[in-house]
């Protein structure tokens, strides 16, 4: 594997870590943004090299449309491509059949998408997927799942997460560039417990450089999302990192880094900036409002990093609940800590009383 995983810093389950890529050493935790076609809209690579960003992700089943997986190999790769120095992560192309469902359609062989460019079917297979991703060149490639929205119940999980342990093996047959790219596996199961621990065992077994969290951040409820977590997190080997897929909310990030997990991507904050608000500590700055056409004063005046490059520190330092519970005073200062991430914090073995109302009074 071309990937080194050394925990710096503890505090019960969340911890600090270098996470050592062929293009770059990462500090744990931390965010990635979504570069879907090779590019995060509206920043320069320069620009993001300067706030601190670690690792790109793109997307492989819109870059094997436009430009093609072909030419991005024969110009040297999406790193040279897009002229980005640092580390990338590429995903499987697996997340469009929730988000194209009505173009998709799922059989054990693959799944067949109508290209949303000229209206021809396109067949994905595991080994497709990973043999684009080869092309591409990301420092980690993620296994082709069948994805499924948490909120679906029903035989369709279990089936989707059986199908999922017998994709990996095709993608492990497949890969072929072992020592220069991580294939992570993805833990699926919808909210059932069963079915996550049988995944987690299933994919644990096959020793892979890395472990996601799938199938989440799709709409279930906040108390079920972080159980999903802690039971991943728990069971997933602590020499490898753990990835929470499509969470890009601050506070989901705080709440799942006390858990234990250690990387995150989310279209979110990109996509939030293009239209206008900001991500404060206080919650959402609207800047169209009317109200901040003649404020001149930055939009966060304490921010001097981003939120991923605090946990950190924190955590190797020795302060991580003291960070959490000023993060949490901020974001509610009435203390109305919604019950779920109480819950959360618990478990995580961090006591954020001091920062509570005496009853917590909202719910998410």
């Amino acid at each position: 594997m071309a990937l080194r995983f050394e925990v710096l810093g503890r505090f019960n389950r969340a911890r600090a870590a270098h996470l050592t890529l062929p293009h770059f050493v990462c500090e744990t935790p931390l965010f990635m943004p979504v570069g879907t076609q090779g590019t995060i809209k509206g920043l320069t690579t320069n620009q993001l090299e300067e706030i601190g960003c670690q690792i790109i992700l793109g997307n492989t089943y819109h870059l094997a449309l436009r430009p093609t997986s072909e030419l991005i190999d024969e110009l040297g790769g999406l790193h040279k491509f897009m002229n980005w120095p640092r580390a990338m992560l590429t995903d499987s192309g697996g997340f469009q059949m929730v988000s194209l469902l009505h173009l998709a359609d799922i059989t054990e062989k693959g799944v067949t998408f109508q290209s949303p460019v000229d209206g021809k079917p396109m067949l994905l297979t595991p080994e497709e997927s990973i043999q684009i991703q080869n092309r591409i060149g990301a420092d980690i490639i993620m296994a082709l799942d069948d994805v499924v929205r948490t909120i679906i119940t029903g035989p369709r999980i279990e089936e989707a997460m059986y199908r999922t342990l017998r994709w990996i093996d095709r993608c492990i047959a497949a890969h072929k560039r072992p020592h220069e790219q991580n294939l992570f596996g993805i833990v699926q199961g919808g909210l059932d417990p069963v079915l996550r621990d049988i995944c987690v065992r299933g994919l644990v077994d096959r020793n892979l450089p890395g472990y996601a969290i799938g199938g989440l951040a799709g709409g279930e409820d906040k108390d079920s999302f972080w159980r999903v977590v802690a039971q991943c997190t728990a069971a997933l080997p602590e020499d490898k990192p753990r990835y929470v897929m499509g969470v890009g909310y601050p506070l989901d990030i705080v709440v799942c880094s006390a858990l234990g997990a250690d990387m995150y991507d989310c279209v979110y904050p990109t996509r939030t900036a293009r239209f206008g608000t900001a991500l404060v500590p206080e919650g959402l700055l609207k800047l169209k409002n009317r109200a901040m056409s003649d404020d001149t004063r930055p939009i966060d005046p304490a921010c001097a990093c981003m939120l991923s490059r605090n946990l950190h520190s924190s955590i190797v330092q020795g302060r991580f609940p003291e960070f959490v519970c000023n993060f949490l005073q901020k974001m509610f200062p009435k203390g109305d800590i919604p019950e779920w991430v109480c819950n959360a914090m618990e478990v995580a073995g961090i006591d954020i009383s001091s920062c509570c109302a005496p009853f917590p009074s909202a719910q998410d």
